[in-house]
């Protein structure tokens, strides 16, 4: 039996931002740190509070102290950049105050589990539909039919939340303001989560910036100095609609959406427009379901109904902006971990793994990289699974092996 299994745990490891971890069966992750690795500028014995500054800090320490460290993030665009961060990265997730110590018990498990599927499968009854997940890092478009992804129509954007503070730090430079792109990363981020939104319509969002203060918000810095903030409000969140503001080529997140849907089949095009998800912290902006909307109408509106605005009524689309998106990638792993957590075909051992190193992951690869495909059949779906067609990650694989102490 593995030792994932053993444990019950299901762990959320998307080190972008925050790293999310917690158990199986979990309404929400057990603890939420940011994934950063610090080191100092200078060395130096000086205290921040009751935190000593260390040669190498993480998480919540490194956080504390950041102005007075050298920030690295371990992940970027959801690739590993540096893999001597990330294993700093999972040493703290299951060190002392963490996982390695919060073992719940397997009763309230169990509550939560029958609980958390009922919402998810009984609750919502959503089987079809169209995932649009934004992160720290990378954002992807995932139609989903039936309950099967259909990987041949999945999209990928590269921006996402930290290229939007990046941005941000850009237009408050222009408006007189200097922040540190490692230092004051993490302040311009908050400043970005409470302060900013997408505009509906972003011509007149630009003229009440322009010619009045109505925007205008105040935010106050650690150190007590306040910063004015207007236009860059609605300005930094725009990337996502138009990638060229910082220069990204590509289609936004409403066209990709609005193309994604469009080369499925005929037939289910409908059913994905009538559901469409966000999820992801990068989705919490104000405003951003509306913007959605519009754009996918207008869209809509110019590529398939020819400018026909009679038509328009008849089309339906809906948005679903659950309130806790930002943690349901968390949330969706736990329900799936509780789902296959008896079932030892889906766990890997430590002896499988000594006994057939990479070539274990075979096992793995063969029931989730399944391809779906639909055909259709006098107007009923069918599905093939055709052969896997996803590289087995090896490095990374053994890399956390290694670091659980599974080696």
């Amino acid at each position: 039996m593995s030792v994932l299994l053993s444990f019950s745990f299901a762990l959320s490891l998307s080190p972008l931002q925050f790293v999310k971890c917690g158990f199986a069966g979990s309404n929400f992750p057990e603890h939420i740190f940011p994934a950063m690795v610090g080191r100092p500028l200078i060395r130096s014995n000086t205290k921040v509070g009751n935190i000593e500054i260390k040669d190498l800090m993480v998480g919540d320490e490194a956080s504390e102290c950041r102005s007075m460290l050298e920030v690295t993030y371990p992940m970027d665009n959801g690739m590993v950049r540096s893999w001597e961060d990330m294993i700093h990265i999972w040493d703290y997730t299951f060190g002392p105050g963490r996982l390695n110590s919060s073992l719940p018990s397997s009763h309230r498990c169990l509550k939560r589990v029958k609980r958390r599927v009922r919402v998810v499968f009984h609750g919502s009854g959503l089987l079809t539909g169209v995932v649009v997940d934004s992160g720290d890092g990378v954002t992807h478009i995932c139609p989903v039919y039936e309950g099967f992804s259909l990987p041949h129509l999945t999209r990928r954007l590269d921006i996402a939340g930290r290229d939007i503070t990046r941005y941000l730090i850009k237009l408050l430079l222009l408006r007189g303001y200097a922040f540190n792109h490692t230092a004051d990363f993490e302040t311009v981020r908050m400043l970005k989560e409470k302060l900013c939104y997408v505009g509906y319509n972003i011509e007149q969002e630009q003229r009440l910036a322009n010619e009045t203060t109505v925007l205008v918000e105040t935010f106050t810095l650690p150190d007590g100095r306040q910063v004015k903030v207007g236009g860059e409000r609605f300005g930094a969140p725009e990337a996502l609609f138009q990638p060229h503001l910082i220069n990204v080529e590509g289609a936004g997140v409403a066209e990709l959406l609005f193309n994604t849907i469009q080369a499925a089949d005929i037939d289910l095009r409908a059913d994905f427009y009538r559901h469409i998800v966000l999820s992801g912290g990068t989705t919490m902006y104000p405003g951003l379901p509306s913007r959605l909307e519009r754009e996918i109408k207008q869209l809509y509106l110019e590529h398939v109904l020819d400018g026909d605005t009679q038509k328009l009524s008849k089309f339906k689309i809906r948005i679903e902006d659950p309130p806790r998106r930002k943690h349901m990638v968390f949330m969706g792993g736990a329900v799936l971990a509780n789902i296959m957590k008896d079932k030892e075909s889906f766990w890997i051992s430590k002896e499988e793994y000594m006994e057939k190193g990479s070539k274990v992951l075979d096992k793995l690869r063969y029931k989730f990289t399944k391809r779906h495909t639909i055909t259709r059949d006098t107007n009923t779906y069918k599905e093939r699974e055709s052969e896997a067609y996803t590289q087995t990650h090896t490095q990374y694989f053994g890399r956390v092996m290694r670091t659980f102490g599974l080696l």
